[in-house]
Formats: structure tokens, C-alpha cells, sequence
């Protein structure tokens, strides 16, 4: 076991120093004049001559390169010259929202995905089994920030004007405001997301729940009396979360990175909200901050989907 983690640590360390290498590169190779670039359009010729100093840009290639390194293994991010703080401090006041987001909906897609999944593939062509793939089938085809509007208009405009104000328009309120204002702001992001992802969960359940139920070590524990609910939960579905859980390290990584249309949409101050707004203002700092923020949170993602794997099932520890 212990080697099985090494072997995808050094994976994910390998995957870490590639993307340094495409984001320093891309921001600090390509451009021209790089410390034009990170101050904005804007700048003096001192705030310039202050950044080349601070970043050694005057220094050789692979000095800047692990100098930059340095800075991002010690959490340090940069500098936003735009607004005057430390990247990392823009980073900080953003990721409470989207990992607010991320959890509350990841909850609701799991349970709601992979038990409309289990009853499909118990009761296959059934009108449950029908009725649940159209659901599937109906939310994955709709666009994200159609059913985000979709909500607000039904949800928050209709009940608002029926005399029920039981969500806002948008926004964010943080829990240590209070659980309730923070539950009721985060309701309508939590569905939007859910329902789109949930419909993706039903159709790998379901699929992987067919192959395993046909196996032979299932037929032998319903010969041997087992309970036919011990079978499904213990033995079959077991099993067949792993493309589950493959899936899930991906959207819970991309999710913790910046989810930008429902962030946009529902107005919440969010990474995704935020990596809009800079690009729209062209920050630089914020953008690369961003970028090696969310490319390590899929890393560690799939490190944890690694280890997953490795509970669920014990063979692929020997891969």
C-alpha cells in the first residue's frame, strides 16, 4: 500500500512540475515585457522597474524558472498590483465560497446519482428505470446556465412575488453570519449543479451496476441466502463505484478550481467569479495564481480517487 501511494505521490508531483513549466512559459517566456505584462496597462515606469526587481527578471531563464517554483511551493502566489494585495489573500477570500458550493452540491449529485442508478439497474427496463434514465437524459442535455436561470425565475422571482421569500437573488452570506442566511444562499447553487451532475452519476451507476449484478460471485451469494439487500449494497454497488469514483475526483477538482458559469450566474464571489474578473482586467498575477491553485486541487483529487480505488478495490494497489 505504502508503495501504491508513493508511485501516484510522485505522479502527481510529475503532473505539478509539468504545468509550472506551461505556466511560467506561457506568462513569463512568451510575453515580451513581462513586468509590463503582470502591472497592467496602466502602470508607471517605477511600479515596472519595482516588479522586475521583485521577480528577478533580469536574472537567466532558469533562474526566474526556480524562483518561481520557490514562491509556489512556499504558498507564495504573487502579487496583485491591480488591487494592491497578495494573490494568495484574493485566493483566500474567494475559497470559502466555492468550496462551499463544491461540498453542498457534490453531496446532493452522489446521493441522488447513485440512488437513481441502483434503482434502475435493479429494475432495469421498468417505469422506474424508464422514467429515471429521461431524468438523466433531460438534465444532461440542459445547458448550466439555462437551468440556473431557470430556478432564480421560478424559486426566487415567482415565490418572491406569491409573498415567499425563501431564497435570494444571488450572492453570498458566510456561515459565521449565520447557517440558516448561508443554507438559503447556497440552496439555489446547490441544484443547479446537482441536477446536471446527478445526471451523469445515474447513467455510470446504472451501467457499471448492470455489469457487476451479472458477475458470478453474485449469483453465488443469492444461491447461498443472502439478503438481497446485502447483496446490492455490499457486493454490487461495492464494486461498482469506481467509475463513480473516477468521475467524481474529476468534477470535485474541477469544482474546488472555479465553477464559472454558476458562480456568474448566482452572483457568488467564488474562484471561478474571480478568474473572470481578471481576465476581464487583464490580471495577470490573479490568473497565474489561479491556474497553479487549480491545477494542484485536481492533482490532490485524483491522489484521493488513487487511494479510493485502493480501498475499494485491493488489486489496484498491485498497478
Amino acid at each position: 500500500m505504502a508503495v501504491f501511494l508513493l508511485r501516484r505521490l510522485g505522479h502527481g508531483i510529475l503532473v505539478l512540475w509539468l504545468i509550472t513549466l506551461a505556466v511560467f512559459g506561457l506568462f513569463f517566456v512568451a510575453p515580451s515585457n513581462v513586468a509590463q505584462t503582470l502591472a497592467g496597462r496602466q502602470a508607471t515606469p517605477e511600479t515596472i522597474a519595482l516588479i522586475k526587481h521583485r521577480l528577478g527578471l533580469d536574472l537567466p531563464i532558469w533562474k526566474q524558472y526556480l524562483h518561481f517554483v520557490e514562491n509556489a511551493v512556499q504558498g507564495n502566489l504573487g502579487y496583485d498590483y491591480y488591487h494592491q494585495v497578495a494573490v494568495t489573500t484574493i485566493i483566500g477570500q474567494a475559497l470559502p465560497v466555492t468550496v462551499s458550493l463544491a461540498i453542498g452540491a457534490s453531496v446532493l449529485w452522489l446521493l441522488l446519482g447513485v440512488f437513481n442508478g441502483v434503482i434502475s439497474a435493479v429494475h432495469p427496463r421498468s417505469l422506474a428505470d424508464r422514467g429515471l434514465t429521461l431524468f438523466a437524459l433531460f438534465f444532461y442535455s440542459f445547458p448550466s446556465f439555462l437551468l440556473g436561470l431557470l430556478l432564480l425565475y421560478f424559486l426566487y422571482f415567482r415565490l418572491t412575488l406569491a409573498g415567499y421569500t425563501w431564497f435570494p437573488a444571488g450572492g453570498y452570506s458566510p456561515f459565521s453570519q449565520g447557517p440558516v442566511t448561508w443554507l438559503q444562499h447556497m440552496v439555489l447553487p446547490w441544484l443547479a449543479l446537482a441536477l446536471l451532475l446527478a445526471a451523469t452519476y445515474t447513467r455510470l451507476t446504472r451501467g457499471s451496476m448492470l455489469d457487476v449484478l451479472g458477475e458470478d460471485y453474485i449469483r453465488t451469494a443469492r444461491s447461498k441466502g443472502i439478503r438481497e439487500r446485502r447483496v446490492i449494497v455490499r457486493h454490487g454497488l461495492r464494486s461498482a463505484l469506481t467509475p463513480v469514483v473516477t468521475q467524481f475526483g474529476i468534477d470535485l477538482g474541477q469544482l474546488i478550481g472555479g465553477v464559472v458559469v454558476t458562480e456568474t450566474v448566482f452572483s457568488l464571489p467564488g474562484l471561478g467569479k474571480t478568474a473572470v474578473t481578471a481576465i476581464n482586467q487583464q490580471d495577470l498575477p490573479v490568473i497565474i495564481g489561479i491556474v497553479l491553485f487549480a491545477s494542484a486541487a485536481v492533482v490532490v483529487a485524483n491522489i484521493l480517487v488513487d487511494v479510493v480505488y485502493a480501498v475499494l478495490d485491493p488489486r489496484v494497489r498491485l498497478h
